[in-house]
């Protein structure tokens, strides 16, 4: 189908897109994220429980003031519903999911999110232009800022969420401790004022003992958060929150607070209406973290009985009650070994792993928002609540999960191929293949979510689509997420929010193979090789084929065969490494599979698997194996994607290998006189200057990337030899920034 584009000039900086598309287009269009698409079936299968009266009222057009999959998820209901929608985005992301999702687009300034997504008077601009009724604001950026829900409420215009007294209350941290306070709810020891400096904040934390949590008081998401444990890194703390709440909030305050040591995080989503009614959709369990963001969720929590949650969600619907809240949020709880809840913030938006409270109550939390809004009762009631099932969400992030279990990661997802073919798998999603994954925003690719009836039905679901899942041009998670769904201590439940360092202590480095995988992995590497060398060899669509006599090729009078006819090769002697592990292997080609023995065990492999495609679905002795293929060089290595992890396997003809023994060895670069940008970002300051003396663990630079500041210090003693980027300069993954003599 074609799509006719009207470009109109609004003002100089905001250009409004018209898009006109055929029915066709548009349905072709939402199907690339088929779990939330319009089809009555999959409504039914997500949304079974979602109550509302069909000749109600609705907006007729929504803003969506944010990006990526929550703009994506927002859009989608709203399209379901017959509610038109408009789309904001930056430059950079003129071309995003959510642009073309949409009925209509606007441009609201720069990639810089405080030129962009944090400019409200662009945003109120584009309401203005395109006639909007309401806006959603989707969760981080202006979900909640009370201002922007103000100056919507001026200009009469519906802000989808709470009034802005309740985000008042509630969004921010200082004051909705005091109001949990005065509700008699447990709450955590610190100051409910505003930390004013460095040396203040290390007063109040030796006063409230360490170790203390040093956090924006506005927004969330695990930006703005320290944890400190003596004087020198409350400083640290303070200094590095003020500045990334600053730059993602746009609101610099801090607050500071007793750390609880090994807690449990969990949730409890509550849903309000203008008219005073309210319940809760049972909670979810969040402790899987890094640098307190959360990683994996599940719903319900393997932690609470009936009884506690019964009480956790009567707590947190009474304190939203107090403040009038009114539409979805979040009531947060650290909980310890003894069941002992207390609480830790309000989040006055839609949370990003809202799906799978979804999944286990059948509601459209989006759609109750919109009726929220628009000013409807709320028809849910507690007894309609219930759960069903068990819900898993991965966040697979553009991030090495190798460097501190996650550093952000750039570059154009060249391959990109959701798992959605299974069953009970729901992918939400910003991006599709050809998308660029920036230093400017948050590195979220997908939310992956899988449902079943019980929970280790869900967590194979999530095993199989997580081996399913394509991702191509930039480094992902898959690998961290696919090692933790499968580790002991998950699967029983026995976790908590310090679970990936008691884990994995030397930090994450990849899936550790047994004898038994790594052969198996050695014989699909062996298989790979040989039917490559097999795809070589022949001549596709032609009638010099082995065996083949033709007439019009004359016969080499010396071989007495044609000059282009070969015999074919049947077995393969070669020998597999996989690091430092050296196996020898036999490949035999049968007609249907391959017989490989490896290191004296023999493994039947069906030949059922092509090299065009990326997913190697295929039967090792009778048992299903799943692996992903990455590539097969020249030189032999064969890079293979096996329960998650990356793993180079190099193969080589045995006479090949033998000549390895002649090769020189490699040099190691020192790297301790140089400091190397982890991964791609900004340079928010440099802290030395040319001839300086640095001490080792010196602080000698901040980076900033996808909204967190990261610390960068001297590896050793040294003096600086030369300062390669300034403050305010981008840099690239091991771009060196600073040379010391």
């Amino acid at each position: 189908s074609k799509m006719a584009t009207t470009f109109i000039r609004v003002s100089p900086t905001l250009t409004l897109r018209l898009k006109f598309a055929a029915s066709n287009f548009q349905r072709q269009t939402i199907n690339n994220c088929r779990s939330l698409s319009t089809s009555p079936k999959l409504y039914r299968e997500y949304y079974f429980n979602d109550k509302h009266d069909p000749n109600e009222s609705k907006f007729d057009k929504v803003l969506i003031a944010n990006r990526g999959e929550i703009a994506c998820r927002v859009i989608q209901s709203c399209r379901r519903l017959g509610i038109k929608s408009v789309a904001v985005h930056s430059e950079v992301d003129s071309n995003a999911k959510h642009v073309k999702l949409a009925d209509e687009a606007v441009c609201i300034g720069p990639a810089a999110s405080a030129q962009s997504y944090l400019r409200m008077d662009r945003i109120l601009e584009a309401v203005k232009a395109t006639g909007a009724q309401a806006v959603h604001p989707g969760y981080g950026f202006l979900s909640e800022n009370t201002e922007f829900a103000a100056k919507l409420a001026e200009n009469g215009v519906a802000f989808i969420g709470p009034n802005s007294k309740a985000i008042q209350a509630m969004g921010d941290k200082i004051m909705s401790k005091k109001i949990a306070n005065e509700a008699k709810v447990n709450c955590i020891p610190g100051f409910d004022g505003v930390v004013t400096d460095p040396d203040h904040a290390v007063k109040l934390a030796n006063d409230i003992g360490y170790p203390v949590m040093v956090k924006a008081s506005a927004g969330g998401g695990g930006k703005g958060m320290r944890v400190a444990w003596n004087d020198q890194e409350t400083r640290d703390a303070y200094r590095l929150s003020k500045g990334e709440a600053a730059s993602s909030f746009g609101d610099d305050r801090l607050l500071i607070e007793k750390y609880i040591d090994n807690p449990r995080h969990i949730e409890v989503q509550v849903l309000c209406d203008q008219h005073g009614n309210g319940i809760y959709c049972n909670e979810r369990e969040c402790s899987i973290q890094r640098r307190n963001q959360k990683v994996i969720e599940e719903a319900p929590s393997t932690f609470v009985d009936p009884a506690m949650r019964i009480a956790m969600g009567e707590q947190a619907v009474s304190l939203a009650k107090a403040v009038g809240y009114s539409s979805a949020g979040t009531v947060e709880f650290l909980v310890d070994s003894q069941k002992n809840f207390y609480f830790l913030e309000m989040n006055t938006r839609l949370q990003v792993e809202h799906p799978i409270t979804e999944c286990i109550t059948g509601v459209d939390l989006v759609h109750q928002m919109l009726r929220s809004a628009k000013g409807h009762k709320l028809l849910l009631t507690q007894d309609d609540i219930g759960v069903n099932g068990w819900s898993f969400e991965c966040r697979v992030y553009a991030e090495d999960p190798t460097k501190n279990f996650g550093l952000p990661s750039v570059g154009r997802l060249n391959r990109y191929i959701e798992p959605e073919g299974l069953e009970r798998v729901r992918c939400d999603s910003g991006i599709r293949e050809g998308s660029e994954i920036s230093i400017y925003y948050d590195a979220m690719i997908c939310k992956l979510v899988t449902w079943g009836n019980t929970r280790q039905e869900a967590l194979d679901t999530m095993t199989d689509a997580l081996d399913r899942y394509v991702i191509r041009g930039v480094t992902h998670n898959i690998p961290l997420l696919r090692d933790i769904v499968t580790e002991e201590r998950f699967v029983s439940g026995n976790i908590s929010t310090n679970y990936l360092p008691e884990v994995y202590p030397e930090g994450f480095q990849g899936k550790t193979l047994s004898q038994t995988e790594s052969y198996n992995l050695a014989a699909i590497a062996c298989c790979v090789h040989v039917k490559d060398e097999i795809r070589q060899r022949s001549f596709t669509n032609e009638l010099r084929m082995a065996g083949q006599q033709t007439t019009h090729i004359r016969k080499d009078p010396i071989l007495d065969r044609n000059p282009l006819e070969f015999t074919e090769q049947r077995v393969w002697n070669l020998n597999a490494s996989i690091g430092d592990h050296y196996i020898e292997a036999k490949v035999t080609h049968k007609s249907d599979f391959f017989e490989v023995v490896v290191g004296g065990e023999k493994f039947k492999v069906a030949n059922n698997f092509n090299l065009t495609n990326p997913i190697i679905d295929t039967d090792v002795n009778g048992h299903d194996l799943c692996l992903q293929f990455i590539s097969h060089r020249g030189n032999g290595d064969v890079k293979l994607q096996y329960l998650g992890t990356v793993f180079r396997v190099n193969v080589l003809n045995t006479h090949v290998a033998d000549m390895l023994q002649y090769m020189p060895e490699k040099v190691e670069i020192d790297t301790s006189t140089v400091v190397m940008a982890p991964m791609p970002g900004l340079v928010k300051s440099v802290a030395v200057e040319v001839g300086q003396q640095v001490a080792e663990g010196m602080e000698v630079c901040v980076l900033e990337a996808m909204k967190m500041q990261n610390s960068l210090v001297a590896a050793k003693d040294g003096i600086i030899k030369k300062v390669c980027f300034k403050a305010g300069d981008t840099v690239g993954e091991e771009d060196v920034i600073i040379e010391l003599e």
